[in-house]
């Protein structure tokens, strides 16, 4: 999932050099929501893998 925000980022940076400001927009939303839906989901898995190695041991 990051490796496609990254791919939305670089979208983004080559549309705004080109001057496709839209397209440049779009991906940069799509790159900012993908880097948020990884974060929430690693610190869930986190979280997660804490108490349960905290319940296994």
């Amino acid at each position: 999932m990051l490796k496609w925000a990254l791919v939305a980022l670089v979208v983004a940076v080559i549309a705004g050099i080109f001057g496709f400001t839209g397209v440049a927009e779009g991906a940069a939303t799509v790159a900012k929501v993908l880097v948020g839906i990884f974060l929430v989901l690693a610190l869930i898995l986190g979280v997660l893998g804490v108490t349960v190695y905290k319940k296994v041991t």
